[in-house]
This record gives C-alpha cells, sequence and structure tokens, in this order.
C-alpha cells in the first residue's frame, strides 16, 4: 500500500529553507574558490579544470546512485552529502590556515562532493513524493528552483563585498555554518520511507528498461533529452559569443547573470503560488517553446540592451518547465523505484549534455567561426559571428522541440494514458 500523502507542506519547507542557507553558502565558496585561484595563477584553463573536477565523478556515480536510495534511508543520505561537504570545506580552511592549500585540493574534494552530490539530489528528488501532496507537485518543484537562483543572485554579490575584508578563509567559515543550518532543518523533520519491492533489481539497468518499455515515458524521457541537448549546445558557447561581441567585457557577462537569476527567481515565486499549467505536459512544451524563441532573440542579438530583455524572458520559462515536468515524474513513479528510474533519466542528460559540448565549441571555433560567408546578414560580422550562428542553431533546435511535442499523442496525452502511482 502506499504511504499516505502528507497534509501540508511544512516539512518540505523547512528542507527548502536549510537548502537555500547552505546553496548560498556554497555559491559564495564557488566565487571566492575563482578569486583566490585566478589571483594564484590568472589562468583560464585553471578556473575551467575546477569545474570539471566537481563534475567527474557524477557520471559513474549515477550507475550505483539510484539503487542506494532505493536502498537506503534517504533522509540519512541527504545528510551525509552535507556532511561530507562540511568535512571538504573544513579541510579546506585548515589547508588555508596552515597555508598549505594547493590547486589540487580543490580539484580533489570538488570531484568527492560532486561524487555525494549526486546521491544528494537523486535522495532528495525521490523522497519529494513522500512529502510533498500531490496537489503541491507543481509548486514545491517550483520552490525549488529558488534553491538555484536565489543564490545566482545573491551569492557572488556577498562574497564580492565580504571577500576584501575576510578572505577565503572568512568565507569558509560562513559556508561550514550553512552546511550546519542545512543539516539541522534535516533533523528536524521526518521524511517516510517508500516499501522496499523489487529492490533485487540493482543495477541502472532496471531503470532505464522501465523507462523504455513503456511508450509514453519513452517518447516523454527521449523529447526532454533533445531538449537538453539543444540547450547545452547553445548554453556551451553562450559565454564565448558573449565575451566575443562585446570586446570581452565582464560587466555584461555579470549582467546578464544577473538578469537570469532575477527572472528565475520570479518565475519560481509566481509557479509557487500558482500551481501551473493543466495537463502539466503543456507547461513543458510551452516552457520548451518560449525558452526557445527567447534565446534565438539573444543569439541574434549583438549588445545588452537585447541580450539582457531576451535573458530575463528566457529564464522565465525554466521554473514553469522544470515544475511541470517533475510534477510528471513524481505523479507517475512509484516512490520505492524513483531513485532508480530518476538516476537512468539523470544518466542520460548528463552524457546528452557531454556530447552537446564536445560538439558545439569545434563547430563555433574551427568551422562556423572561420567561413567568411557568414559575415553579414542578420547574424552581423566580425568577431564572435559564427559563434552566434551555433548557439541560434541550438535555441533553434530547441523551440522545434516544443512545437513537435504538442504533434506526438502518446506525449501530448501522457498524463491520461499513464495513471498515477497511487
Amino acid at each position: 500500500m502506499a504511504p499516505q500523502q502528507p497534509a501540508s507542506l511544512r516539512t518540505f519547507i523547512i528542507i527548502w529553507l536549510g537548502q537555500v542557507v547552505s546553496t548560498i553558502g556554497t555559491y559564495m565558496t564557488d566565487f571566492a574558490i575563482s578569486l583566490w585561484v585566478w589571483q594564484l595563477t590568472s589562468s583560464a584553463t585553471a578556473l575551467t579544470l575546477v569545474a570539471f573536477f566537481s563534475q567527474i565523478l557524477r557520471i559513474p556515480t549515477t550507475f550505483f546512485a539510484g539503487i542506494i536510495v532505493d536502498r537506503f534511508n534517504r533522509k540519512n543520505l541527504m545528510i551525509l552529502g552535507d556532511t561530507i561537504a562540511a568535512i571538504s570545506t573544513g579541510a579546506l580552511l585548515a589547508l588555508y590556515l596552515t597555508n598549505n592549500l594547493h590547486i589540487w585540493h580543490f580539484y580533489l574534494t570538488g570531484a568527492i562532493n560532486g561524487c555525494f552530490r549526486q546521491i544528494q539530489n537523486l535522495a532528495y528528488e525521490a523522497s519529494l513524493s513522500q512529502i510533498v501532496p500531490k496537489q503541491h507537485y507543481t509548486r514545491a518543484t517550483s520552490m525549488g528552483s529558488v534553491v538555484h537562483y536565489g543564490p545566482v543572485i545573491l551569492a557572488p554579490a556577498f562574497a564580492g563585498s565580504l571577500y576584501p575584508q575576510i578572505g577565503l578563509a572568512g568565507i569558509l567559515v560562513i559556508d561550514l555554518l550553512s552546511f550546519l543550518v542545512a543539516v539541522i532543518t534535516l533533523y528536524l523533520v521526518i521524511i517516510p520511507q517508500p516499501p522496499q519491492t523489487d529492490i533485487e533489481q540493482t543495477d541502472i539497468i532496471f531503470g532505464f528498461r522501465y523507462l523504455f518499455t513503456n511508450p509514453s515515458l519513452r517518447i516523454f524521457t527521449l523529447v526532454i533529452s533533445l531538449f537538453w541537448f539543444a540547450h547545452d549546445f547553445a548554453e556551451s558557447v553562450g559565454d564565448a559569443m558573449i565575451l566575443a561581441r562585446s570586446n570581452s567585457n565582464p560587466t555584461v557577462l555579470a549582467s546578464i547573470s544577473a538578469a537570469a537569476g532575477i527572472s528565475g527567481v520570479t518565475a519560481a515565486i509566481i509557479f509557487s503560488i500558482w500551481s501551473g499549467t493543466k495537463p502539466r505536459i503543456y507547461g513543458m512544451l510551452l516552457g520548451f517553446i518560449g525558452a526557445g524563441i527567447s534565446k534565438t532573440v539573444f543569439g541574434l542579438g549583438r549588445n545588452l540592451s537585447i541580450w539582457a530583455p531576451a535573458q530575463f524572458c528566457s529564464s522565465l520559462n525554466f521554473p514553469l518547465m522544470d515544475s511541470s515536468e517533475t510534477a510528471i515524474w513524481l505523479a507517475k513513479i512509484p516512490p520505492h523505484l524513483q531513485g532508480r528510474v530518476f538516476a537512468a533519466k539523470s544518466l542520460m542528460l548528463q552524457l546528452t549534455s557531454s556530447f552537446a559540448t564536445l560538439m558545439a565549441g569545434p563547430l563555433a571555433d574551427k568551422v562556423l567561426e572561420p567561413a567568411t560567408i557568414l559575415q553579414g546578414g542578420i547574424f552581423g560580422s566580425g568577431k564572435g559571428t559564427g559563434i552566434a550562428v551555433a548557439y541560434v542553431m541550438g535555441a533553434t533546435c530547441m523551440l522545434l522541440v516544443g512545437l513537435l511535442g504538442f504533434t506526438i499523442p502518446s506525449l501530448r496525452n501522457i498524463e491520461k494514458i499513464l495513471p498515477d502511482h497511487d
């Protein structure tokens, strides 16, 4: 028998508040580390490697993270993720205070944290159906968007103003305190565990079989993967396009990031109040279309007066599409299977993102950017023109995926075809 649905959002809100505080601390640390590494090396490669190592173990971890989430206590797994991150931050602080901190320490701690964060994220996502009433799935996942977009605005401002006064050590101390808040909030709540059935299926292949056996789930997964392939193809060259067409102006890049953060928080608040579209699949597909149109305009722009409003409009769509998509997953996938199924979905998106990134850069740099035929026309001319073409290619495909989705009956009617798990 499925666990009884909770009566309110109280448990979720307590966890959510702790994660907002923790994420602000983490983003502040990421910002401070970037400043410290840049001051030490003046190397863009060094900064890139910090980000790379934070992702390097996430894909192999996903192969077994699903069964871990379905087998073990999800609350304890979330606490473990915050605890490992706190230990890593404490180790960096100790190394810094004893003048023994080196760049490779960031690579190591980033890789370890990325591994446990993948498990923590899956445990959190798979717990939502146990702690949130079904009618509030869209609202809760919209609030979850604030956990990302809020710190995007606040953390750089806080860290940028505090770093000159308290340095890396002070920022690390703040991060440690933020992890403490997250762990305390998790200890304060009860997260029901789903019954453990079918647990003998202990590999991620089970998750893929579950997704691809059902025609509606199969097309749902493939359309989502196509959208994120197109999105990540465009985004992987987005910063390069902006810097190339703005004469490497960091203020322009920061202004666009701020526009994204403000827009994302605004949309998340709206969808936290409004429960979204009915059916939810329309919200996801409309979000795809809205983001595709906005990013196409963004790619055609050549200055901040176009980029900032286009980015604002683009980011308005992501809380809508994310909350709608997540609400469908939570309603349709039984709680005791969510860890493995969500891990399979996550692995597909990670591989898709990696492939898109590997394609976009060389295509823009080696093929489109040098092509003289691209000089002039709607893309303008000069440095960054070919990169803009690559960006618009990805953005246009985002739009097309959304339009295509409305033409596929098994996707358009997925909420009628698939019964809710309860």
